[in-house]
């Protein structure tokens, strides 16, 4: 059995709508998942410590506590006291089916009397895994601006 050979490279002019429409499909993929959405939170200015090598995480879940240099606490970007916090974490560890881990983002400037406590309540909740974050020298710090 033959086939027709009928097909022919095409020459013609091409037609732009098409990309244009997947340019511009592509561009609001682009804008609907960047950063541009509003995130409610609270202005902090963590400065963590520095150390001179990279250093192992957690592949567990982690509760992210920050503390910045007046000594006050975060928890879920909102400001709380170790009290209210003692409940969250309580709640934290009660819910999950795996081990918790701490993140304590303390600021270089916090004192070790501020950090000391919130460590001593985590392993009285139930945490037993608690981590001090700190950047590596390679790694930029984030500063907010003021607009």
């Amino acid at each position: 059995m033959k086939l027709p050979r009928n097909a022919k490279i095409f020459r013609g002019q091409l037609d732009a709508a098409p990309f244009a429409c997947v340019v511009f499909l592509l561009l609001i993929f682009l804008i609907l998942q960047s950063k541009l959405v509003f995130t409610p939170g609270i202005l902090m200015d963590l400065n963590l410590p520095e150390v001179p090598v990279d250093l192992p995480g957690t592949a567990n879940p982690t509760v992210v506590v920050a503390i910045d240099r007046a000594g006050q606490l975060y928890c879920d970007s909102q400001s709380t006291t170790l009290t209210k916090l003692r409940a969250q974490l309580k709640a934290v560890v009660e819910q999950a089916k795996t081990p918790v881990t701490l993140e304590v983002q303390a600021d270089k400037a916090a004192t070790w009397g501020t950090t000391a406590p919130l460590l001593s309540l985590a392993w009285e909740v139930g945490l037993r895994d608690a981590w001090i974050v700190t950047r590596t020298a390679n790694q930029p710090v984030f500063k907010h601006s003021s607009k």
